[in-house]
């Protein structure tokens, strides 16, 4: 568990316990509910990390709301976004093994994640990695209900593919850009699991079939 949900958690049953004494049982179930949730929603469960080469991870849990080609900077992209509601875990994971090049947080708006404007109006940490000669881009965006987006590192660590990097709190959005040559496996609407649900793989195709590509990715996401 995050130890966020520590805090939370505690915090709240002592006031729980407080009300429980001064006023009654019945005024300490809702800081008790509270509690349950905090715990719940801080969860930090291990996963299975995709050993194969150039595979690129979802740095989240979530529903992939978008897949589509853009251009950033005069450059063509491949973004797939990812919707983190309130009941997804919000850790978040390096999609690749690299090095961090550039971490930028802009402050912006609390939009609705859903909505496609987010991705640039929003309040977002955005990450630039370089590994195997490749780069990929992740951003950890804020939602209507996230307000605080937590990064753990800075500009010239190394990161494995699947280590944890940080967290969103509450409801949001995570994008991964890589080079449009990736071939993707994953569509819209389909269900992730940050760290261990294969998005693209940026060099060719391995030796697996796509169709094993898609079934890792199905597995990662029951």
């Amino acid at each position: 568990m995050v130890r966020d949900g520590y805090y939370y958690g505690t915090a709240l049953l002592v006031v729980a316990v407080l009300l429980g004494w001064a006023l009654g049982y019945p005024y300490a179930i809702p800081c008790l509910v509270l509690a349950a949730f905090f715990l719940w929603f801080f969860r930090d469960p291990e996963r299975t990390i995709p050993d194969t080469p150039g595979a690129i991870v979802s740095p989240g849990d979530g529903k992939v709301t978008s897949v589509e080609p853009i251009n950033l900077d005069g450059k063509p992209w491949a973004r797939i976004s990812i919707f983190l509601s309130v009941f997804n875990v919000h850790v978040n994971r390096s999609p690749i093994s690299g090095v961090i090049r550039d971490v930028q947080y802009r402050k912006g708006k609390y939009l609705n994640a859903m909505n496609p404007a987010c991705a640039e109006c929003n309040e977002q940490n955005i990450v630039t990695m370089a590994g195997d000669g490749k780069i990929v881009i992740f951003k950890q965006i804020a939602g209507l209900l996230a307000r605080r987006i937590v990064f753990n590192h800075k500009v010239g660590d190394q990161l494995v593919r699947g280590q944890r990097v940080g967290l969103i709190k509450f409801g949001s959005r995570v994008d991964v850009l890589l080079d449009r040559s990736a071939s993707l496996q994953v569509k819209v609407g389909d269900r992730v699991k940050g760290g261990s649900s294969v998005l693209a793989y940026l060099h060719s195709e391995p030796q697996s079939p796509v169709g094993v590509g898609r079934e890792e990715v199905r597995q990662g996401a029951s």
